[in-house]
């Protein structure tokens, strides 16, 4: 059965101008410029460019001519209103001041110079490889087709990891050909053998033994070897052929067990393993289609004689401003209509003209608030840390979490979390991700707060201390940490030292 009833719910929502802040604090400043292009497409009132003229006479004699109309007393209500609420809203931008609207930051970096980075005129690795084709022996087209298929096949780090069946059904269905398995398997040897070494393989063992067979082969042809080398490259070979899964995971007793060689042996031989390239289009400055990321730093701070100076990077303070044009187009509007009643498509143009007066003011105080709060928050973490930006050791971090600069600016904690990711500061000491900042805290044994990133420097340096013929355990390091009075549990440091990319005992090992 239907029911009505009557309730009073109170809702929170974000204007669209909210939405629009939030989403541009996330972006860094390396995106920032494209962001910014894209609205300058989307919206002709939005313009960027050098110093606006003086608008001050200009507006005088506006205004002048903008004066408000007296109506005849015989003209309909309905006109009246239509002709009240248009120059309401047509003076609203008639009385703006344009230079208001114009975007510029006061704490940027004066020093800096405008940068751009270079474009190398190079060719792709993959068009590299096809260069290479014309020294193959292949008996027609139809093989060299077969060569193009398989190079295009290679992956971004130089290995073929599509099944043979998968590059054969290409070939049936996109360029008509057939062939087999073990043709496409033969024509794969042929391209193995070309530069860069190892390309082609199909996984990391069979990458290494081509770059390994490829320096034998070439040691037959021109004897550049010494025989003790000639023997470390041979006892290479023969670890990577038949003993892979024990080198990998660093068994060195097995190895020498197995082969009936000495710890000297192994250790050399290993030493030509590890020279080799585990991926073969890194070697390469045209590889991949992938582009380069160049770090750009969203605010930088400068050490003035023992006195901290922060500044926004200038790429962060656009030259953005409403475009006059348009508030032209309303001039002209007024003065046409000066007298008559305004028709549906006049009205229509006006609203369309005002729209992206107001989509260009939003976005321009969404970039001067994003200015402001970027540079609020990291002043505020520049104070809590100063120490280490005074010094750049990382063991005076304090302990620092989102709302601890929450309180400090009066910012919401998810708004400080924004500013954070993804945005760098550049110091003397170099450039760092803002979120290394942030860390936990925990208590020393005689009851200190120290930051969990002190204890992970501590960590750190002890492995990087330690005997690689024997790599402490996190039992082993769990111990140094608890005398030197940081009482932590094992599970806490293999945590800590998966976070520091610092792999198990057993793989740390060396001979």
């Amino acid at each position: 059965m239907l029911k009505q009833s009557l309730s009073q719910k109170m809702l929170q929502k974000l204007s669209p101008q909210q939405i629009q802040l939030m989403k541009l604090l996330q972006v860094p400043t390396a995106n920032l410029e494209q962001r910014i292009k894209e609205e300058l497409e989307a919206n002709p009132a939005l313009e960027e460019g050098s110093d606006l003229e003086d608008f001050a006479s200009q507006e005088t004699a506006d205004d002048e001519n903008f004066a408000d109309d007296t109506y005849a007393d015989n003209e309909s209500d309905d006109y009246r209103e239509e002709k009240f609420e248009l120059d309401d809203y047509l003076n609203e931008y008639m009385d703006d001041d344009p230079t208001s609207y114009k975007l510029r930051a006061d704490n940027y970096a004066p020093d800096e110079e405008e940068k751009s980075i270079p474009i190398p005129v190079e060719s792709s690795f993959h068009e590299y490889l096809e260069q290479q084709v014309g020294m193959l022996e292949l008996d027609d087209e139809r093989q060299e087709a077969i060569a193009r298929q398989v190079i295009g096949s290679i992956d971004d780090d130089g290995y073929l990891r599509r099944e043979p069946s998968a590059i054969l059904d290409d070939l049936m269905f996109a360029q008509n050909i057939f062939t087999s398995e073990e043709e496409i398997l033969s024509i794969l040897k042929k391209i193995q053998r070309f530069d860069p070494p190892g390309v082609g393989a199909r996984d990391l063992q069979e990458c290494l033994l081509i770059q390994l067979e490829s320096k034998a082969e070439l040691d037959d042809e021109e004897d550049f070897l010494d025989f003790q080398e000639r023997e470390n490259l041979d006892l290479a070979i023969a670890i990577i052929k038949h003993s892979f899964e024990e080198f990998t995971k660093k068994h060195y007793d097995k190895l020498v067990r197995k082969l009936d060689i000495s710890e000297d042996d192994l250790k050399d031989a290993i030493d030509e393993i590890i020279r080799l390239n585990p991926k073969p289009a890194s070697g390469y400055s045209g590889s991949g289609n992938r582009s380069t990321q160049y770090v750009v730093p969203d605010f930088i701070v400068f050490n003035r004689d023992g006195e901290l100076e922060l500044s926004l990077n200038s790429r962060n303070a656009p030259d953005l401003r409403v475009n006059e044009q348009y508030r032209d187009m309303l001039r002209a509007y007024k003065r046409n209509t000066q007298g008559r009643r305004a028709d549906k498509k006049e009205r229509e143009a006006v609203l369309f003209i005002k729209q992206k007066i107001d989509s260009a003011k939003w976005f321009i105080d969404a970039i001067r608030q994003r200015q402001e709060t970027m540079y609020k928050t990291m002043y505020a973490i520049l104070q809590y840390q100063y120490e280490f930006f005074l010094t750049g050791d990382a063991r005076k971090l304090r302990p620092m979490i989102l709302k601890d600069i929450a309180d400090i600016t009066g910012l919401d904690i998810s708004t400080v979390s924004r500013v954070a990711n993804s945005k760098f500061v550049q110091t003397e000491f170099g450039t760092k991700r803002l979120k290394e900042f942030f860390s936990e805290a925990m208590s020393t044994q005689e009851g200190e707060e120290v930051s969990t990133l002190e204890v992970k420097k501590i960590l750190e340096e002890v492995i990087s201390q330690e005997n690689k013929r024997k790599p402490l355990s996190d039992q082993k390091l769990q111990e140094i940490l608890d005398k030197r009075g940081y009482n932590i549990a094992r599970r806490t440091v293999a945590k800590y030292r998966e976070q520091l990319n610092i792999p198990v005992a057993r793989l740390r090992k060396e001979l």
